[in-house]
Formats: C-alpha cells, structure tokens, sequence
C-alpha cells in the first residue's frame, strides 16, 4: 500500500515538473526516487534529468541537492551503466554540477570505494570534460593520478581509446596551462606533471600491446606527442633509442604515417627545446631520418587532410633535425639523393629545399651542395623532377649560380627548358630561374655558340634585364665585370656574336630580331669610351630600328639572304668606324679569329663560319692604321687552311678588304706566295712527305684569293695582272718541291681557278695587253704534249685546255697559226686517245675504269669549251674548226668518229646560240658539210647517229639565225616560228627531213653539186648510205626542184641508175625523187618521158606508176596530159592509129593506185571530160591488134605486157570516176550497164548519158556546176567527139534542179535546135534535156509549151525507133509538167500533150510493136486514167482516146470497146469496169505495179490528182481478197494511205478514211451464209490441206516500194541487141 502511494507521489511530481510546478522539497523527494531502481520509466527519467540540468545551470539549487544530486547519479553510473541517450543526460548533468561546484563532483569521483575497479566510459567521459573546465588546472593532477591508477587496469580495445581520450585531454589542458604560465594557480604541482606524464609514457608504451590495435596505436602515439613537453628532459633522453625502435616497428604496422610523423617531429620539437638529450638523438638521427624520407614518400592525398598534415610534420621534422645536425643531415641527405631510386632523389630535393634556409651558408656548404646537385643532374633523371627545378630556384636565390660550379646547373636548365617534350610548368620554372642569372654571366651565355639552341630565350632574359637596369637609370656597362675572377665575355665579343647570330634572322621565328634588340638595349658596351656612346648611339638608334622593320616587313621565304648580310657588315663596319679606336677594332678581329677557330667544319657551322671571314674582312677594312692591317692579313694568312672552306674564307675576307687596301693585301699575297719559290721557305723544314701537299695548300689559297680580289676589286686588280701572271709561271718554274704528276695537276686545278674568274671579267682588261699570257699558253701547251697519248692517267691536258680557254679574249690575241696549232695539238691529243673499252680493259680495277671513263669524258668537255672559245674570239674562224675535224670525222675509228662529231656538234651549238654571231660566217662549202652529217646520221653506231643529229640541228640554227639577220637587215618581217618545226630527233635517221631543212639555205650551184653526189652514192654497197642519198635527193627535188640547172643530164642518170637494180628502198626513194623533179620541172621531165620509144621497160612503168603517189606531182602531170589529149588534132589521132597513145599508158599507170585520189578529186570534172573524149574517140576507131608496151629482157620466155586502147581507156575512166566520185555514180553505172555502153560504138554517147546521171545522183551540186561551165563551151565545138560528150554531159545535168537555176543559160533553146537537126544522137540527148527539164520546169513552162506542136511534128515525120521512144517519155513528163499553175494554163498543154500521145501511139501500133514494148506502155496507163477523170471534158475525150490507141498497141481487144461503147459523160462508170476487167484478167503482181504508180501520184500537190488515185486504188482493192496478200503488201499498202488521213482537203481525208474502213473489212471479214455446198467443199478442201500451210499471193515485187518493176531478162547474143533492149525500157 505504501509503495502505491510513492508511486502515485512520484507520477504526482512528475506531473508538475511537466507543467513547471515543482518545489524544492518535490526535487529532493524526486531525488530519493531516483535511488530507487524502476521507479520511474525511462522516459520520465530523461524528462527529470533534463529538468535538473537546466535548474543546475539556471543556478536554482542550493549545494545541499547538487551534492546529493552528484551522489544519485555517480553511484547510478557505476551500477546501472547506461548506454545512449540516457548516458548524455546524466553526463550533462554531472558537467553542469562541475560548471558549479567541480570539486563536489571530482570528491565524489576519487572515492576510495572504487578505486579497483574501473570506472565506467560515462565517468570516464566526465573525467574529460572535468580537465576542460574552467579552473581545471587545480584537479588536473588529481585527477591524471586516478586516470593513471586505472590505467594500468585497461584491457579491452573500447576501454583503452575511452582512457585514450581522458589522457588527451590531460595532457592537452597541461600544455595549456602550462603555456599560458598559469602554473602558480591554484598550487598546482607541475613537477608531478611532468613526472605523471613521464609514468603514462612508460605504461602507454610498456603495458599496453598494440598487436591489432591500429586505432589505439594512433592515439597513443598522438598522446606521446602531446606527453614529450611535459616529460623531464633527462627522462625523455633516455626514452629515444627505444622509442625509436618501437616507432620503426610501427612502420610496418597499419598506423596512419600522420600519426608517426606527428609523433616524431614533437619528439624532435621536444628534444630541440631541451639542452640535453641531442647525444642520445645522434645515434638515431640516420633511423629517424630514414623513417621520414619513408613517410614522405607516400603520395600527398589533397582530399585527406591526414596526408597534407603528414606531409608537413614530416619537413617540419627534417628542419629540426637539419637545425640540430646541419652537417650530419646534409651528408645523410646527400647519401640519400645518390640513390638510383628516382623517388629517392625526389624526395631528397624535397626536404632539401625546405630544410635549406635554416643551414648556414658556408663554403663548405656551398662546395657540398653544388657538387650534389651536380650528381643529381648528371643522372639525367625522366621525367624531370620538380623538386630538383625548386631546388635549383633556392639556390640561385641565394646566389649559387654565379659560382663557378654553377654552369653546370645553368646548362642542365637551359636544356630542360629548350626541350619541348618537358611540361610547360617545368619549362616556365627554368624561364625563372635563368632570370636569376647576372647579366654579364648571362650575356656569357647567350654569346655562346654552344648555346645556340636557347638563344631566343636567354637573349629575351637579357634584354629584360638590360631594359630594367635602364629604368632604374643605370647603364649596364660590361666593363666592371671584366676584373672578376669568373671568365665573362668581351664587349667586343657580345658586338661579334650578336651580328653573327642576327645572320640567319628567321632561325626560331625571333633569332634576329632578339639579337638587335638585345644589341640595342646593352648600348653602350663599354664604359671606358665614353665618345662612343655618342656616335654609335646615333647609329643604331638609326639603324636597329631599321632592321627590326625589315625583319618584321619579310618572311624567311621572301628575305633576301645575300643583302641582309650586306645589311649586317655594313652596320659592323660602321659601328666601328663610329669608334675610331684601333684597339677596339683590333681586339674584335682576335675575337673573330678566336671564334672561326671554334666552329667546325660540318654544314651546320659552314654558313656561320664564312660569315666570321667576311667580319673579320670588314672589321679590318675600317681601320686606317697600314701596320695593323699588314699584321692581321698576316696573321689571316697564316692560320690553317687544311680545309676547303678555310681557303674560301681567307679568299673571301681578303677580297674584302683589298678594296680600301689592295696594295697591302697584294703585298702580302706576293710575301706569301715567295714560300712557294724560296730555298729556305718553311716548306723544306717540313717533312718530305708533307712538303707537297703544304705547297699545293698554299699555292690554291694564294690563287683563289686573286680570283676572289678580281671579283671584288671592280677591275683596279687589272693594273696588277700582269705582275700576278708572272708571279704565276715564276711558282711553277721555280717550284721548290719537286713537280710530279700530282703537283702539276694540283697546280693546274689552283690556276684554273684564277683563271676562270679572270675569264669571267676579262671584258674590263679588253685594252690591256698581257703579255705573260703568251707564256701561260705555251707552257700549257708544253704539258698537253708531255701527255702520253696511249693512256689517260691523269686530268692534266683537261686542266691545261681550260686555262687556255679561260685566256681567250686578254690581249695580245692569237694569230691564225697560233690557234690552228693549239687546236691541232689538243685534237690530236684527246681524239686519238684510245677507246672507251680499251681503257676500262687497261685498268687495274673496276674503279680505275670508271675513272678513266669520267676523266675522259672530261677531258673531251674541256676540249670542246677550247674549240668555243676559239670560235668567240673569232667568229669567222667557225668554218676552219670543222675542217680540222675532217681527219678524224673521216676516221676508220669509230671512237675518233664519235669524239670529232660530238666537237662538231658542240661548236655548231655554241655558235647557234653565242652572243656576238655574226652574218659574216659562212659556209663555203656547205653541200660537203650536210652530205657527210647526213650520211653519218645513218652511222650503224647510235652514238654518233645521234652526236649527227645534233650537230645537224645545230648547223641549221646557225644558218636560220643568218637568215634571220639577213631579213632584218633587209627589213623583212622575220619567220619567227620555223625553227621549232625541227629538232635534233627529227633529224635522226631522217636524210629526208634533213635535205628538206636545208634546202632553202643552198645556192643553185651548191643544190645541184649535193644532187649529184647523192646520185654517186645510189649505188653504195652501204644500203642505208645509199637510202640517205635517195632520201637528201628527193627532199632537195621536193624542196628546190624549180633551181636544179641540169635537170636533164639528173634525169639521163637516174634512168640509167634504176636500170641497174638498184637496192629495194633506195630505188624507192629514187623514184619518188623523180616524181618530185617531175612536179617541179614538169614540163622538161614529161616529155622526155613520153618521148620514149614503146615498148616501155620497167624503170619507165615505174616511173609513170609513181607519178601518181604525190599529189602535187600528181596534178601538175595529170594537168599537162590532160592538156595534152585536149589539144591532139585529129591529124595527131590519125598518126596515132597504128601506135598506142602514150598519154593513155601513162594515165592507166599513174591512176593504178590509190595515192592519186585526191589529185583526181581536185582535177575531177576537167579530167573525167577529157577521158570521156578520148573514150569516144577510140571506141569508134576500128579494133586494132593488141600492142605491146613492156616486156622484160631477161630472154624469149618473159612476160609481155599488152596494151588495148578500148579497154585501156574505159579502165582509166572507171578509176577516176571511183577516185573522183562516191560509191553510189560506181554502183548506178553497174546496175544500167554503164560499162558495156562506153565500150559499145553504137551507143557510147548513152553510156556517157547514164553515167552522168549517176553522177548528178550521187554528187555535189558544186562539181556539177563546175562540169556546166566546162561543157557549156564544148556543146558548140567543131571536134564531133568533144561536142557529142559535151552535149550528152550538158543534157544530163539539167537532171538536178540547181544546175537548171543557173543564170544566164538558154536550156531550151539549145535543147529545141538540138532536137531539130538531123542526127539521130542530137535528136535523143536534146529529148532527153528537155525530158530532164520537166523534171522541175520552175519559171520555164512557157517555154516548155512551145515544144509540144515541135515534139508532134518531130512525131509525125520521125521514123526512127529510139527517137520516138524518147520522144514518148518527153511527152510523158511535159503531160506530168502540165499539172503546174491554174487550170487555164494547164489544161491546154494537157490535151495538146495527150494528143499527141495519141497520134504517137497510132504510128507505134503500124510498127507491130514486140513484147518489151508493150510492157513499156504499161506506164503510161496510170497517168492517163487519172487524167480521165478530169472535169474537162476535152482532157476526158483526148484521154479517151488514147486509151483506145494504147489498148490497141497493148493488144487488150476488150479494152477497145469499152473505151469505144462507153459515153465519156460518165468516165467513173468505165473506170469501175476497167478495173474490174484487170482485176478479173490481170495478174496479182501487174495490179500491184499499177497500185504502185498511183502511190506516187497520192503525194502530189494537185488534190484532184491525189483524189483520182484515191478512187482508181479504191476500185482496184474493192475487187482484190486481201486476205490473200502477204501481210507486208497490205502493210504498205495501208502505209500510202495513212500518209493523207491529215490532208488539208477534207474531202481526201473522208476517201482515205473509207478507203481504210473497207480495207479493215475485208481483212475482217468472215465467210457469210453460203451454200451448203460452198461449206462442204470448204471443210473438204481444209481436210486435204490439214498439214499444209495457206500460201499467200505477193502483190508488190519488193518491199516498202524500192523496186517494183523488174527488168525483163532476154537472152541476146550481140551486145547492140542489149543496148536496143536498155533503150526500149
């Protein structure tokens, strides 16, 4: 019941705590309920605790309660142990009872009661916090010695890091207040401290295992930290050995490094502030050292703060242990850095940097480091490691880089910033530390050349720093350095280097200009002149700026090289003529030599060292002073010249100079060159084996400095020459080494080079004499002939030759004989030397053969440049250099062969193209010159064909560039465009190209002379010697025939030559060499030839065959034959009875080929007239026997060739018309036998008639005209034969419509009194002209009209067959004709025309006319149906009528009465019945011939006569089963009629529409109601036919109308009877 009653007391309390209602006596009673296990829940409990922390705090309760308070919740702590949330309140709660009374809480706390046992983690936390609190230094040593008491009690992990953080904070709040020196306080005994701090040392380290305890192995050695400033002194030393091996054994365990580190680097803080403990220290600074470079070699983890603070304890450690043991910790580090271990060094460089400032600076110091930086360097570690960069930056902070050692260093930056694999970071870092440089050690360094590759860098640096010495209003003068102890550079040599670096301006982009404005900015150099700031100042200040902007205006590509350097000379040069000081200059041209004498000799340094020569040669021309000039060309002179560029240099420098000093500078020359003379020369003194090449070496830079002063010196050396060419032999002669082989060649090749560059300027000394040449001369001459001519061992006669060549044009010149026996003995010299083989097969190894083959070659070059120079000093002489060349060029030699062409080819080259050529060269016997190079072009050799072709080409651009001369002295235009039609392959094996080339060059005598010495050489054993005479023959022939004079006696010969069996192609071009004379001199070869008694040989065949094969020859022939049977009277033919003509032999064997087309085409129409004559006049002479022309002579058996007139002619007349014409005239004259007309007597005329219709057919209208204007002269001739073919031709032609357009011609008229006379072959060609006429009357109907009452009465009186058959179809076309203009005019001329049909047909019925003349008269049926439906009744009545005479001719009786019995009022009745009598009686093929003519009457312009051909087609097929008919008829048939469905007359359309519609039906249409009978024999006939396909009928002869009408075959055993048959059709 009583414990109700608290229970329901305590809920009471609570109650009101919640609602704030509560007394003191409540508190205290809720205090004794707190005792009391479970009497409040938890939640009620943390709502109390709360509740009295904040009374605690608020200061609301007396002492009395808080000690009780203190009392409840220690003793509940230590029983009931909470855990969470109830632990924190009733820690709390205890912390603000310390806030208010701590000693009441830390009494209760140190209660003898528990002092064995443990205190749980919450009043161990307490304990912490107490430490905290303000005034906790007076229990801090109470309450450390009971942590220390139960320290020793700790056993779990958990327990250990709680007692961990207590010892923490212990020790953290005695460092504290022991810091603050608040140690008097509160009488706290800090010497208990120190000794409890030292106690937990021992027990942390000595009790407590850390074997799998990495956390609480961290926090005591973070608490060891903190216990090293309280532990005494001498205590703490004692510790260090095994603290350190206990710290070395935790290396290896997983601790975190920043707690190790932590520990040892307040360790060494600790022993640092101490006075004892450094000897104990000592012994492990080695240990210790290593434990941290091993720590600071783990990577610095930026995200964990635990690496970043490792990383510093670990350099703070090292600074105290560099403070302590600066010496012993260098060596360590050192020892350190030598690792091959990269990371090692790393790390070394690492610590040394931050340990360095707190060492002192001492020699020793400085020796240490530079030589261990040095060893760091030379390892050359990849990639390079920036510590090492940091490094380096300290110390040149501290000035190590300007000691001695540090160059080293300076280069190992300087490369590690010019290599541009490293990281931009590290190259910006040495950027920086060379701006820690001096200026004049800088400056040292960018003079130097080794440094070239970093000279845009360090000259930026430089000038930087000059500039910067310039703000501060200093002046960077170089003087003040020069009494250093360290080796610094010149103001001479900066001036020097800086000009030579500014040579290549484009080097790195900036070289130059780097190199001016560094130049610019160290003004003035010098601070011991003080004029020179002045002058110099005034120059460049002009001058650099200049510079700069031509640098800045250029690119490397555009930048003339050769003028900058001139640029930069000249501003040396005047910088030092601005400082007037010769010791300036003198000490600058040391520097230069100094310098030359540094670069080597490859190409990288080629360039920068021939630039120093050209300095040193401007330095020195500024100077005034003779003795320093005379000492320095000595000194030059003297240094080595073992080298090639060397000597150039000395050359080059001194031909500088020579132009203010010549006469020192060739004093000098002349002083040295006495060594080459002079018994007791220097030379002698050497050893023997050395003397020669030293004297060679001399004597070449001795000659090659002459040739560079000549050059320079503007001519002013001219004055000189004399004396220096006698200086010249006087070294050979009096040469003190001995003069082998070698040194005279060595000698030679020095003097060549003189010699060539005195050659090259020799225009200035032109009127200067040189007597000393003439000795030169001779003495080379001398050496030429000392030359064995057996072998060629060395290039002493080339060398000889050039110098001779290089003295061409110096005064004296050389007389005629002089230059024959210079020239003689040197072609003698090099053209009989042996063959290229036989040297190579002489030689002792195959590069001894190569050699002597160059050297030859050479030496033949050398030759050829003696023969050019002989010709430039006298043109004229050209002519006579050949000539020496004869011997040889006629050699039996080959190889001298080859050598002299090629001399001749090379001279006539050089005179094509030199300089000064002039017109008075000439070529006096030119025909031997081209006979001989164009024999020579067919050499068997290719090499001398093609050293030939050369020298051909060549000599004709010399005669071409006279002749050009000539024309523009003459004033005439020049022909600019020949010379490049040749070349020299075109003259290659080509005589006839060659011979076409020159001809214009020859006189006629000379042209005539070459034509007959090709003649002689037609029978040269040599075929293609005798081929390139044929050839040069027939090209001048071809070229110049016009100016041969003897054409005759050429004519005689050649003749006589073909006759003798002349080679196959040489006869060949001898022929076509005559077609060529025959062209040009036609009139002199022709006749001769045709003069020729029968019967002809071959030679003269063939001669005629080849006529035909150039056109030009061809029509200038063909014109004179044709002139010539033009003009043959008939006198001429009569005597020509009995012989064969010859004019027609030679047309037949010059037309034979085909070659001849294009002559014939040109010369058609007047030589298709002529043949045309002549045929007629033979066909019509009496058939004479069969003429020989040609037999050959080999005996009785051989073949005889024949010759007919007829044939022969008609041969000639088919060929030309095949030439002359196309295709188509050959294939009309075959199909109307054309031929068997010509041949025939009777009837030629026709065939001619025939012929020129095809002609007109298949022809131009251009020739036609042309053949009109011919014949229109000839229709009136009083030769027969000529008027008969002219007429024929002329009535013929009015077949084309052009030809009867041409104004001014009276074709009717003539064709009317044609017809009127009484020869029966006028008559028929004048019917055929008018018949032709009809054709296309055009504007001539009238005209046409008044031949109709001509034609009847020609009818009624004219008896002859032919004629009257003509007659017919004149009538027929004029009938055709009428149907032009209106219907007045028209219909007279119809009826007129049509009765006299009629009247024509009457008498031809008297004549009982045979069959082919009845089926000619089956065309005139169409065309008078079609009139017979006419609306005029007179043209129906004259129709009828002759339908009744043409049905009376045909033999068609039934016919007759129809026509007789039918009225004509109704024509279409009869028209429908004689339709259905020939569709009845008439055969398929005869209805399909009459369809046919009407189809072309379908597309005339009449539509009365397209109509009428509507209606009779109409009528026919009405009456025709076209199912019958082939397909392709009624295809074509329709085709006709599908042509007029869009005719403009409708009522055509509406007949052509229906005329379709019955043809479709009766195509269509199907077998009606019949009989019974008709099916039966139907299906019988279909039961015998079963396998049988229907045959259908053909109803045109040919397809798509070509060819309807079929001639009708007759045999005929005469050819008249043929003829009479062609006419009737």
């Amino acid at each position: 019941m009583r414990r109700f009653r608290v229970l329901k007391g305590l809920w009471n309390y609570v109650r009101r705590i919640s609602e704030g209602n509560i007394s003191k006596v409540d508190i205290e009673r809720l205090i004794e309920a707190l005792q009391v296990s479970g009497q409040l829940s938890e939640d009620d409990f943390k709502q109390t605790l709360t509740f009295i922390k904040c009374e605690i705090l608020n200061g609301k309760l007396p002492t009395r309660l808080c000690q009780k308070i203190t009392d409840v919740l220690v003793d509940y702590l230590r029983t009931e142990k909470p855990e969470g949330e109830l632990e924190m309140l009733c820690n709390a709660v205890l912390m603000a009872l310390v806030s208010q009374s701590p000693e009441m809480v830390v009494d209760k706390l140190w209660d003898q009661l528990h002092m064995h046992s443990l205190p749980p983690r919450s009043l161990l936390a307490v304990v912490k916090k107490l430490t905290r609190s303000k005034g906790g230094a007076s229990y801090l040593l109470p309450t450390w010695t009971y942590v220390l008491h139960h320290l020793r009690m700790v056993q779990g992990e958990d327990d250990m890091l709680t007692m961990c953080q207590v010892l923490s904070a212990l020790a953290i709040s005695a460092q504290k207040h022991l810091g603050t020196g608040n140690h008097e306080a509160r009488g706290t005994d800090w010497k208990g401290v120190s000794i409890i701090a030292y106690l937990t040392f021992r027990i942390l380290f000595n009790r407590w295992s850390f074997n799998g305890k990495p956390q609480v192995a961290q926090q005591v050695l973070a608490i060891t930290g903190d216990l090293f400033s309280l532990m005494p002194s001498s205590k703490l030393k004692n510790e260090v050995n095994r603290l350190t091996q206990r710290l070395m054994n935790l290396m290896s365990s997983e601790v975190k490094p920043f707690y190790i580190s932590q520990c040892i680097c307040k360790l060494l803080t600790a022993l640092a502030g101490s006075s004892c403990g450094r000897q104990n220290l000592e012994c492990q600074v080695e240990t210790i050292t290593g434990m941290l470079f091993n720590l600071l070699s783990k990577e610095v983890q930026r995200s964990d703060d635990y690496s970043v603070e490792n990383h510093k304890f670990i350099l703070k450690a090292f600074s105290t242990l560099t403070w302590l043991y600066s010496d012993q910790l260098v060596v360590l580090m050192q020892k350190f850095a030598e690792s091959n271990d990269p990371g090692k060094v790393v790390l070394a460089l690492q610590v040394f940097t931050k340990v360095f400032e707190n060492v002192p600076q001492t020699e020793e110091l400085q020796c240490k480091v530079m030589n261990f930086i040095i060893m760091v360097i030379q390892k050359d570690h990849k990639p390079v490691p920036k510590a090492l960069l940091h490094f380096i930056e300290k110390l040149g902070m501290h000035n190590y880089l300007d000691l001695p050692e540090g160059n080293s260093v300076i280069d190992y930056v300087i490369r590690i910033q010019s290599d541009s694999s490293n990281e931009e970071g590290i190259r910006i870092m040495c950027s920086e530390i060379l701006q820690m440089v001096s200026l004049p050690k800088l400056l040292t360094l960018v003079c130097d050349p080794s440094y070239t590759f970093a000279f845009v860098l360090l000259s930026g640096i430089a000038t930087e720093m000059a500039l910067e010495i310039h703000s501060q209003r200093r002046t960077p003068y170089l003087d003040c350095f020069q009494d250093s102890s360290t080796r610094l550079i010149s103001p001479e040599e900066v001036l020097t280097s800086l000009v030579v670096f500014s040579r290549k301006p484009y080097r790195e982009k900036t070289f130059g200009a780097n190199a001016l404005r560094l130049l610019d900015a160290l003004h003035p150099l010098t601070s011991q002149h003080r004029p020179i700031y002045k002058k110099v100042g005034q120059l460049w200040s002009m001058e650099i700026p200049q510079m700069l902007k031509t640098l800045d205006d250029h690119t490397e590509q555009s930048l003339n090289q050769e003028e900058w350097e001139d640029t930069l000379l000249w501003f040396l040069h005047e910088t030092l003529v601005a400082t007037k000081n010769d010791h300036w200059v003198q000490h600058l041209i040391r520097v230069v030599l100094a310098r030359i004498n540094y670069f080597s000799n490859d190409d990288y340094d080629a360039a920068d060292k021939a630039f120093l020569y050209k300095v040193f040669g401007f330095s020195l021309r500024a100077s005034s002073h003779e003795i320093l000039v005379r000492t320095m060309v000595s000194s030059l002179l003297r240094t080595s010249n073992e080298e090639l560029q060397q000597r150039e240099g000395i050359a080059v420098a001194l031909s500088i100079l020579s132009t203010k000093h010549l006469e020192i500078v060739l004093k000098e020359l002349e002083k040295c060159g006495a060594r080459l003379t002079d018994n007791d020369s220097f030379i002698l003194k050497l050893p023997e084996e050395h003397q020669q090449r030293e004297w060679v070496l001399l004597c070449y830079t001795i000659y090659l400095s002459y040739s560079k002063i000549i050059l320079k010196s503007n001519g002013a050396i001219f004055l000189h020459l004399n004396a220096i060419l006698a200086l010249v032999v006087q070294h050979y002669h009096n040469c003190v080494v001995k003069k082998d082989e070698n040194v005279k060649l060595d000698y030679l090749n020095a003097l060549t080079i003189l010699t060539d560059t005195v050659s090259s300027q020799q225009h200035m000394a032109f009127q200067l004499e040189f007597p000393h040449k003439l000795w030169i001369l001779a003495c080379m001459v001398e050496l030429i002939r000392e030359e064995p001519l057996t072998s060629i061992s060395s290039s002493i006669r080339q060398k000889a030759m050039t110098i001779i060549s290089n003295f061409r044009m110096l005064r004296p010149l050389l007389e005629i004989e002089e230059r024959e026996e210079i020239l003689q003995t040197c072609l003698e010299s090099v053209l009989c030397l042996p063959a290229t083989e036989v040297l190579q097969k002489e030689a002792s190894s195959p590069e001894e053969a190569q050699a002597n083959v160059v050297l030859l070659n050479e030496t033949l070059q050398s030759l050829q440049s003696l023969m050019e120079a002989l010709v430039l000093e006298t043109p004229t002489w050209m002519e006579n250099c050949l000539e020496l060349l004869d011997r040889w060029l006629n050699s039996q030699r080959i190889h001298e062969q080859e050598r002299a062409m090629s001399c001749a080819a090379r001279i006539l080259d050089f005179t094509a193209k030199m300089d000064n050529f002039k017109m008075e060269i000439e070529f006096t016997r030119l025909e031997n010159l081209v006979m001989l190079l164009a024999k020579h072009c067919q050499h068997p050799a290719a090499s001398i064909r093609f050293q030939s072709s050369k020298a051909v080409y060549q000599l004709y651009c010399v005669l071409l560039r006279k002749k050009k001369m000539q024309r523009k002295t003459s004033g005439l235009r020049e022909d600019d465009g020949k010379i490049e039609v040749y070349s020299a392959n075109i003259f290659s094996q080509n005589t006839f190209e060659i011979a076409k080339a020159f001809a214009e060059f020859f006189t006629q005598t000379q042209l005539t002379n070459l034509v007959l010495m090709a003649e002689e050489d037609l029978t040269d054993s040599r075929a293609k010697v005798s081929v390139a005479s044929a050839q040069l023959m027939s090209a001048l022939m071809e070229e110049r025939g016009t100016d041969i004079i003897e054409v005759k006696e050429i004519v005689e010969n050649i003749l006589y030559l073909l006759r003798l069996q002349l080679e196959h192609d040489t006869e060949k071009e001898t022929l076509r060499a005559m077609c060529s004379l025959a062209g040009s001199n036609t009139h002199t070869v022709v006749p001769m030839l045709l003069k020729k008694p029968f019967p002809w040989d071959r030679t003269l065949l063939a001669l005629w065959n080849v006529f035909g094969t150039q056109e030009k020859s061809t029509v200038k022939v063909l014109q004179l034959l044709i002139g010539t049977l033009e003009n043959h009277s008939i006198e001429e033919r009569t005597k020509r009875d009995s012989q064969p003509d010859p004019v027609a032999c030679a047309l037949y064997e010059m037309l034979s080929g085909s070659l001849c087309h294009k002559a014939i085409q040109e010369l058609y129409p007047q030589l298709l007239l002529a043949l045309l004559r002549h045929l007629h006049w033979v066909v019509k002479q009496k058939d004479p026997e069969e003429i020989v022309v040609y037999s050959k002579d080999e005996g009785p058996g051989s073949k005889s060739k024949t010759f007919d007139p007829k044939r022969c002619a008609l041969e000639i007349v088919k060929m030309v018309v095949l030439a002359g014409s196309n295709e188509g005239v050959m294939v009309h004259a075959d199909q109307h036998k054309c031929w068997d007309l010509l041949i025939c007597p009777r009837f030629c005329y026709l065939g001619i008639m025939e012929l020129i219709s095809g002609i007109v057919k298949n022809c131009e209208p251009a020739m036609l005209h042309e053949m009109l204007n011919l014949v229109t002269n000839l229709i009136s001739s009083s030769d027969s034969d000529q008027k008969v073919v002219a007429r024929a031709v002329y009535a013929q032609l009015l077949r084309d419509q052009s030809v009867t357009e041409t104004p001014g011609q009276d074709f009717v008229g003539n064709l009317s009194e044609w017809i009127k006379e009484p020869d029966r072959i006028m008559k028929e060609i004048g019917l055929c002209g008018i018949s032709n006429l009809t054709a296309h009357p055009g504007n001539k109907s009238e005209s046409l009209k008044s031949l109709v009452p001509l034609l009847t009465d020609l009818l009624k009186n004219e008896m002859r067959v032919s004629v009257t058959v003509q007659a017919v179809k004149t009538l027929q076309n004029l009938i055709r004709c009428g149907h032009g203009g209106n219907s007045k005019e028209r219909d007279p001329v119809r009826i007129t025309a049509v009765s006299a049909l009629c009247r024509m047909l009457s008498r031809v019925c008297k004549f009982s006319p045979d069959h082919v003349l009845r089926e000619e008269m089956h065309y005139i049926l169409v065309p008078l149906l079609l009139n017979f439906q006419d609306n005029n009744t007179e043209v129906v009545k004259a129709c009828g009528e002759a339908l009744i005479e043409w049905s009376k001719v045909t033999g068609w009786s039934p016919l007759i009465r129809l026509f007789r019995d039918t009225s004509i009022k109704d024509p279409m009745l009869v028209l429908e019945k004689l339709c259905k009598y020939l569709v009845s009686t008439c055969k398929t093929q005869f209805l399909g011939e009459l369809l046919f003519q009407s189809f072309g009457f379908l597309t005339s312009t009449e539509p009365f006569l397209q109509a009428a051909a509507l209606n009779f087609i109409g009528l026919i097929v009405a009456r025709i089963n076209l199912k019958d008919i082939r397909e392709d008829d009624v295809h074509l048939l329709k085709d006709a009629l599908q042509k007029l469905k869009n005719d403009p007359v409708e009522s055509n359309q509406m007949l052509v529409n229906t005329l379709l519609e019955k043809i479709e039906k009766n195509i269509n249409s199907q077998p009606g109601s019949a009989s019974i009978m008709s099916h039966m024999k139907t299906k019988f006939f279909n039961i015998l036919c079963m396998n049988a396909s229907p045959r259908k009928k053909r109803l045109f002869k040919t397809l798509h109308g070509r060819e309807i009408m079929t001639p009708i075959k007759k045999k005929e055993s005469q050819p008249d009877r043929a003829v009479a048959q062609w006419i009737e059709h």
